[in-house]
């Protein structure tokens, strides 16, 4: 239904909330997780999510680490920062207003 770069706006709560209940997984386990938590909805594709990732990071709200898999393959793994449960929380904030704000235009038109 969605297209990859349909998540803009909503990309970065998507990221902390995964991150918030899941620490230390890699780009592509995040990509994966937002497909399967949306029921194969929502995608975010690797052009997308590798410079939300960086941008979180530089902001703060999440930490990055390079770790080695069982499998000899190095990975890079986020996990959320203090700044980033704070920005979490705004966002989800902000994410109920507007779409309260949507569905009450829903309801009216």
């Amino acid at each position: 239904m969605s297209k990859p770069d349909s998540l803009q706006g909503s990309l970065d709560l998507l990221v902390l909330r995964i991150l918030s209940r899941r620490p230390g997984l890699h780009g592509y386990a995040i990509m994966s997780t937002i497909k399967d938590w949306s029921s194969d909805v929502l995608r975010a594709d690797e052009g997308s999510l590798c410079p939300a990732l960086h941008r979180m990071e530089e902001a703060g709200w999440i930490r990055a680490k390079w770790v080695t898999k069982d499998s000899g393959r190095r990975a890079r793994i986020y996990e959320l920062r203090a700044a980033g449960k704070e920005r979490l929380d705004a966002e989800e904030s902000r994410w109920q207003a507007v779409t309260s704000a949507v569905n009450r235009v829903l309801r009216t038109v």
